[in-house]
């Protein structure tokens, strides 16, 4: 279990590493690159679905939605149905940006990968498939 969760860190650390730096490059952090792609691939999303899609509170994500709005990447309309309802998405300026942040991480991803054999490459996406399934029958279990 030690050697799990250090070698677990290790690559968590190893990524925000990179991602604070990639993303640094567009002037978004992790977080917002993060919601930003959430909402731009399941498009207009009530800001308690994009919480919960990034495992945060709706505080936390309303701080991150407000960041991209001064941004002029990211906006709030009322649903027509429910006022009480804020739905979040992206703007044609996110649009923009989009190619130039993804094609930077499909670069580095990209390049990391061609540096293991194809086993091994197998072998770490089936280890993240496991890994992501455990968490989310956890995540399941607690009723979040």
């Amino acid at each position: 279990m030690d050697r799990i969760l250090m070698n677990y860190l290790k690559v968590s650390q190893h990524l925000s590493q990179q991602f604070r730096s990639h993303f640094g490059k567009v002037n978004l952090t992790f977080p917002q690159a993060l919601a930003l792609s959430i909402m731009g691939a399941e498009g207009p999303m009530p800001i308690s679905k994009l919480a919960e899609n990034m495992g945060s509170a709706n505080s936390t994500i309303s701080g991150i939605v407000d960041r991209l709005e001064r941004l002029g990447l990211a906006k709030r309309t009322r649903s027509e149905l429910d006022h009480r309802v804020i739905y979040v998405e992206t703007t044609e300026k996110y649009l923009e940006i989009r190619e130039r942040a993804k094609s930077g991480v499909n670069e580095y991803f990209n390049s990391l990968l061609d540096r293991l054999a194809p086993g091994e490459r197998e072998d770490v996406a089936n280890a993240l498939e496991v890994l992501d399934r455990a968490l989310t029958a956890d995540r399941s279990s607690q009723g979040k």
